[in-house]
């Protein structure tokens, strides 16, 4: 049987755009470009900082404000989730 290898997963999905949410109502979308194991983390490219806010009738956060950055590093210590992010959204 394989071990999960949490790099191993990211690392497939290279190439294509993700939403990282780092606090409840904050993250970053971009394009994720590389992965590092020392330190633990992902580089995204086209960067926008994201804000997210849920409502009682929708509880999942959506992203509702966003903000133009550049290339970004992101150590996975203070992710709290990824998202892969399919077609146009």
């Amino acid at each position: 049987m394989r071990s999960f290898d949490v790099f191993h997963y990211i690392e497939r999905h290279i190439g294509q755009k993700v939403l990282v949410v780092i606090e409840r109502d904050f993250g970053f979308e971009g394009q994720l470009s590389a992965v590092s194991k020392d330190p633990p983390g992902i580089w995204l490219s086209e960067a926008t900082a994201a804000i997210l806010r849920g409502t009682l009738a929708n509880p999942l956060p959506q992203v509702v404000s966003r903000e133009k950055k550049s290339d970004l590093f992101i150590h996975l210590n203070s992710v709290l989730r990824i998202e892969i992010l399919r077609g146009g959204e």
